[in-house]
């Protein structure tokens, strides 16, 4: 399942595409909306992705102004408020035609400086550096996920696709981040993964042979290890108590440890 960063950039674009078409036809009052996050609509959603696909923009093709702007970002750590007005208080001024156009700009100026990326480039971030193709791949998972909170809200649709490929990885490979995160020591228990793709492929991950496991749905997976969904409104079968906490704790972004919403 190893992919070049080229492949990953695609897919980001392909992400971005599919929530645009999901959300285009949206009328105003819709866009006003509450999300699952508190405090944002959904025109709070997307104004967070083209804040974040311009900074992301400002990573490859101008580390120092990234920097400048991390550094103003970072005064305001502490205050969510303030944090929410730094980062979304241009675009909740705008018209949900005109955000969703700056989106779009923003989103082509990010494609554009990803083209600069090689495997082996090293990108400046709000953390340490990260590779380009984890970075890319961060970019998309955002999309995806804060995208889940506009559907979720605005009742639309979205297709499922193995796009979700780059989630799952990112869910995997960040198992023993999300107890680093929380303070905590990852449990040395091997834990199995057999998920089924929207396509209808097997993805699987670890020893088979382990004797705890999850197995079911690629998407749903996706949805626990973003916080969209407790793992108990899945129906991810989890076999193992490691198993299980790794479900409870999990969390594929950046940022101070936090709980998904709580089981319906």
């Amino acid at each position: 399942m190893s992919v070049g960063v080229a492949k990953v950039a695609a897919d980001l674009v392909a992400e971005q595409d599919a929530l645009d078409a999901a959300i285009s036809g949206l009328d105003d009052e819709t866009w006003s909306k509450p999300t699952a996050s508190p405090r944002w609509s959904i025109a709070d959603q997307i104004g967070h992705l083209a804040y974040f696909d311009h900074t992301a923009t400002l990573a490859i093709a101008d580390p120092d102004g990234f920097r400048s702007e991390m550094t103003r970002l970072l005064e305001h750590f502490g205050d969510d408020r303030a944090v929410d007005e730094f980062t979304l208080g241009a675009f909740r001024h705008m018209s949900p035609t005109t955000l969703l156009t700056r989106w779009r700009t923003n989103r082509d100026t990010l494609a554009a400086a990803a083209t600069s990326l090689d495997d082996d480039t090293r990108v400046v971030w709000y953390g340490p550096s990260m590779g380009a193709k984890s970075f890319l791949t961060a970019r998309l998972m955002e999309c995806w996920a804060h995208g889940q909170d506009v559907i979720d809200a605005a009742g639309v649709q979205r297709p499922s696709t193995d796009r979700l490929a780059h989630i799952v990885r990112l869910g995997v490979i960040t198992r023993g981040w999300s107890y680093t995160n929380r303070g905590l020591e990852a449990p040395d228990v091997p834990v199995f993964l057999k998920l089924r793709s929207p396509s209808g492929a097997e993805w699987v991950f670890g020893d088979d042979t382990a004797s705890e496991s999850i197995v079911g749905p690629a998407e749903d997976f996706c949805m626990v290890v973003t916080q969209r969904r407790h793992v108990d409104d899945t129906v991810l079968t989890v076999s193992g108590e490691a198993a299980r906490d790794w479900m409870l704790k999990a969390q594929v972004f950046a940022g101070p440890p936090m709980n998904g919403p709580p089981a319906s």
